[in-house]
């Protein structure tokens, strides 16, 4: 970031089978390069009025995350980080609770899937992953917890334990939103690898391949992160679902609205590039 005019201040932080697949047909996965994890540097300078802006809390833990991760939309990432936060608030995780965050309002042509390790700033991985065949083609834009609707859920789950199962190495989920994804063990969805998560895809699709509702990954990175994100970790499914927005519950411990959360961190980002841009020569 470019040095601002203004004083710097910093902000203090408050702190059993899987699923089955779609035949798809397409060349067999390779493995994804993950880039080295990138330290978070800076700190954010001055915010904007907080009587025209409602504050994400944890402003500076976002400000890192964002650092980190500049594509990603900072409301999604700051639904996530809120919803870690009242899942470390009812003791559901620890502190050091690593967290994932797909935002299944991009493509699936898009790597949609970042995972923190927020406690010590760290982007472990960045990667394609796939959405259900019920939920739509590159872009999901239906979502279900019902059993054999081949659609994502989505919201908040509690990763759990490991197994071998049809796809292989693959790790359960547990879904903490009521109506939303509490069946997610039931339904068996699980995070797992796939052939059909594979760039090679999209020159003859148009997209990747699609799970009947798992969050699949490439084959070639898909051990590394299951094996990162195995027990009591968190995995935060975000798209712009009107009913999950409204009514989700994982990130509405602070009696924010989701719109509130998202609108908040979105205008904050924008008065910083403002600023930035304000400032440069």
């Amino acid at each position: 970031m470019r040095k601002l005019h203004a004083v710097f201040i910093s902000l203090a932080a408050s702190t059993l089978m899987s699923c089955s697949t779609v035949p798809e047909h397409g060349a067999s996965a390779s493995a994804v390069v993950v880039p080295p994890a990138r330290a978070a540097q800076g700190v954010i300078e001055r915010l904007p009025d907080a009587s025209s802006t409602q504050l994400d809390p944890n402003a500076a833990t976002l400000a890192r995350l964002e650092t980190l991760a500049p594509e990603a939309d900072p409301g999604v990432l700051a639904l996530a980080l809120e919803a870690r936060n009242c899942a470390i608030r009812s003791g559901e995780v620890d502190q050091d609770a690593k967290l994932a965050v797909i935002d299944y309002s991009r493509p699936s042509t898009d790597k949609r899937l970042w995972v923190f390790d927020v406690a010590h700033d760290q982007l472990l991985f960045r990667e394609l992953v796939a959405h259900g065949q019920g939920s739509g083609d590159n872009y999901a834009t239906h979502f279900s917890n019902q059993d054999n609707s081949h659609q994502t859920s989505l919201g908040l789950f509690l990763t759990a334990e490991t197994y071998i199962g049809n796809n292989g190495y693959s790790l359960k989920l547990d879904g903490v939103e009521r109506g939303f994804n509490d069946n997610a063990r039931s339904r068996a969805i699980v995070m797992h690898g796939a052939w059909y998560v594979n760039p090679e895809m999209v020159a003859s699709k148009g997209r990747i391949g699609r799970s009947h509702g798992c969050p699949a990954l490439n084959q070639g990175i898909a051990r590394r992160v299951i094996d990162t994100m195995k027990g009591r970790q968190l995995l935060f499914s975000y798209a712009n679902d009107a009913a999950w927005l409204h009514r989700g519950q994982s990130f509405a411990c602070d009696g924010r609205s989701a719109d509130q959360i998202v609108a908040a961190a979105r205008a904050l980002r924008g008065g910083m590039q403002r600023m930035a841009a304000a400032s440069a020569p």
